[in-house]
């Protein structure tokens, strides 16, 4: 199971939201570069980036993203502000290994299912974002009316495996994942690839994703308010 450390960016600066809202904005380091660094000489082979920034249309941080590509050996996954094939092709330019496509993915479907034709499915992860078992788009401000199972479906029918599904009632709570939605997503689509994400509070809910058979989790904030340490995260 890939296990990877989350850094979220604003103005070039490693920041954690609660449920999404900028208001509730808390910094926990300058440098991302700096940051990825720790979590891969503490065995990370794989990290989660966002660009909360380029998320709101408001700039981005691509020289942190381009930074972490090159000067480390960390596997790139990264999401936020992907609205245009240009912009699916910047990020990948700079390196990065898998682009997180969210809002897109539920406003323009047919655009979605043709990247992952031409780019490949292992190089698109799905954002599976929801609120109750609807979708939810726009930062999370939004819930679709778009039931989670039938999402899935339809974009496993065009070829996509890879799924990070975020609970957004959980995001940034340090109160546990989402264990029964996440089991049951796995016995319900055969041969997802599904990635937790939002709610992990401590090495028990690592456990517990890991007995699930899930491909990969997402660990944020338990990390930055030292709930989960890098080595104990990485020696399992």
């Amino acid at each position: 199971m890939e296990i990877l450390p989350a850094i979220d960016m604003i103005n070039g600066r490693c920041v954690r939201l609660t449920k999404g809202d900028y208001d509730t904005e808390k910094v926990y380091h300058s440098n991302p570069l700096d940051m990825a660094k720790q979590f891969e000489d503490a065995g990370a082979t794989h990290i989660h980036l966002v660009d909360l920034d380029a998320a709101k249309g408001q700039g981005d941080n691509l020289k942190s993203i381009y930074a972490i590509c090159h000067e480390t050996a960390l596997k790139v996954e990264m999401g936020g502000g992907i609205r245009t094939e240009e912009s699916l092709k910047k990020v990948l330019d700079q390196g990065v290994d898998r682009a997180i496509i969210g809002s897109l993915a539920v406003k323009n479907p047919e655009m979605v299912f043709e990247w992952i034709r031409t780019y490949g499915s292992e190089k698109i992860v799905v954002g599976t974002d929801v609120n109750g078992e609807y979708i939810a788009t726009e930062g999370w401000y939004h819930t679709s009316d778009r039931h989670i199972d039938d999402f899935i479906k339809s974009y496993m029918a065009a070829g996509a495996r890879l799924f990070l599904c975020t609970d957004i009632s959980r995001d940034g709570m340090l109160g546990g994942v989402a264990l029964d939605l996440y089991k049951r997503l796995q016995d319900s689509h055969d041969g997802i690839c599904l990635i937790a994400s939002g709610g992990v509070a401590g090495m028990e809910d690592i456990h517990a994703v890991k007995a699930l058979d899930m491909f990969g989790v997402v660990v944020g904030k338990a990390i930055y308010e030292g709930k989960i340490s890098l080595n104990e995260l990485f020696d399992n």
